[in-house]
């Protein structure tokens, strides 16, 4: 397959223009500390698009130390309502700046243009906006406890956040972070994933531009190992945030327990959506190709596990593998490209050696599979068939473009087979009996679940999971939570 690029129908920064995308400490564009950089590739084409600058544990001592001043000096003694309305601003000069952050977004995740419009950047506005309007709303309650006193409680900030984003949905992902911790009085020290800088760094210049104090927000790019490392064990940070993989949550954990820092998780998924006989099986195939294929299967909660009733499951099998073919895949800038490229070339041979793993195990490849081209990270999405439930392409998050249906005979078995994996992030079930998809929704071990539909979120609605999916809730009043601690006062009445 040949593709062509094309980025010039966008709005994007002279990002490639040789200078180094630098810091954000303390308001100020810096470079690390050590002077080094690192170069950001085009996962489309595998060209250079940017250098960035490579931060290591000096950088995150001055991001720290500025993170404190601000949240001890004017952020902390800010009004709310100030705090509110400077949200308000940073989601105004979003939408006035909306076709060069998506361009920017989709040139350097390798997103599809179209879905990074409908989805990714409205989706960011809307959590900017949503938790601007609670800013001035955070509160406790008066508790009855004596006569003699009046006993009440208050949320306070946490302090000092360190946020650490995921490459998988950079811009949207970092503002469900972002906009709920600012919300609450924290300060931040982001730092997003090594090839996916470029949208945090732009966020991090207009929000400078909104009006947040030097310090608020600061944004140290370089690698995880490096940089996340000396965020979590910080003696000086007192909440992470993350959202990435079990393995480098549990590692996480163990940091922060070094001055009990608190954390919340969202983690990996292999979520299960359930077919039954009695759905509308056209719907729910659709539905089921857009919840793996959509953003070439990086999504944390895709419905990779497809389960389908024995009596529909050769339909189901040929109706995904039909959805797989008419998939158009290609230039991301076009926005007729259904879907684009994986982040890396990591990605991608992790993404084929799955592949080869569930030939292996005799799962047969109805379509897919493959590398496209010869230049950029795209592969075909693919439809496994004949999955049996204990195969490693049933059990472990692939992350990539490749759904494995599975058969059951009967509503015991599918229930047995969707929770019967160490994730518990989503599941969907598809059926129209009442009775059986409440059933479901009920004994489904997963943080959401969709009734005949699959994968919409909404920042209003809590997002999370438990077992290797992580712990906490991003999202709605749940992420207030996060980002505050209580306060009880007694005052006694009788002085």
């Amino acid at each position: 397959m040949s593709i062509a690029y094309d980025y010039g129908r966008e709005s994007i920064p002279a990002v490639a223009s040789g200078k180094p995308r630098l810091l954000l400490i303390d308001g100020r564009h810096v470079p690390s500390a050590s002077g080094r950089t690192f170069k950001t590739l085009n996962p489309a084409n595998e060209q250079v698009i940017a250098t960035v600058a490579e931060g290591n544990e000096a950088d995150v001592d001055r991001a720290v130390a500025a993170a404190r001043r601000a949240f001890e000096g004017p952020w902390r003694s800010m009004r709310a309502s100030e705090r509110g309305q400077i949200l308000l601003r940073l989601a105004e000069l979003m939408k006035q700046h909306a076709d060069e952050i998506a361009a920017l977004e989709s040139l350097d995740a390798g997103k599809p243009i179209a879905g990074v419009l409908r989805q990714d950047l409205p989706a960011a506005i809307d959590t900017l906006t949503y938790y601007a309007g609670w800013a001035d709303k955070i509160s406790g309650e008066v508790v009855s406890t004596r006569e003699d006193a009046l006993t009440y409680t208050m949320r306070e900030p946490v302090g000092v956040v360190a946020a650490i984003v995921p490459w998988n949905f950079p811009l949207m992902i970092g503002m469900w972070k972002l906009a709920p911790a600012l919300a609450c009085g924290c300060t931040i020290v982001m730092k997003p994933a090594e090839l996916t800088s470029l949208s945090a760094l732009r966020i991090g210049e207009l929000a400078l531009e909104a009006g947040l104090p030097p310090g608020v927000l600061n944004i140290v790019t370089g690698p995880g190992r490096v940089v996340g490392d000396a965020l979590v064990n910080h003696p000086d940070v007192d909440k992470v945030t993350f959202t990435g993989s079990p393995g480098v949550g549990r590692g996480i954990l163990r940091g922060a327990a070094g001055n009990f820092k608190r954390v919340s998780l969202e983690l990996g998924g292999k979520s299960a959506n359930v077919i039954f006989d009695d759905a509308d099986i056209e719907t729910a195939s659709m539905a089921a190709a857009s919840g793996i294929f959509f953003n070439a299967g990086q999504v944390c909660s895709a419905g990779s596990r497809v389960l389908a009733h024995e009596k529909v499951y050769d339909e189901v099998v040929e109706r995904l593998t039909q959805r797989a073919r008419a998939i158009r895949i290609g230039d991301p800038a076009d926005r007729a490209t259904a879907m684009g490229p994986v982040i890396s070339e990591k990605q991608m041979k992790s993404i084929l050696d799955y592949v080869d793993i569930g030939r292996n195990e005799g799962a047969r490849l109805t379509t897919g599979g493959e590398r496209v081209g010869d230049r950029g990270y795209f592969i075909s999405p693919a439809v496994f068939a004949d999955v049996e439930h204990q195969m490693r392409i049933s059990q472990e998050e692939i992350f990539g473009p490749v759904v494995s249906v599975i058969k059951f005979k009967d509503e015991a078995e599918a229930l047995r087979i969707a929770n019967g994996t160490a994730y518990s992030l989503a599941a969907g079930v598809w059926s129209r009996d009442i009775g059986r998809v409440q059933r479901f929704a009920k004994q489904a071990k997963a943080g959401t679940v969709w009734i005949n539909t699959y994968g919409y979120t909404d920042v209003r609605l809590p997002w999370g999971g438990v077992r290797d999916s992580g712990f906490g809730r991003e999202h709605g009043t749940a992420a207030l939570e996060n980002f505050t601690e209580p306060k009880a006062v007694w005052m006694n009445l009788n002085v």
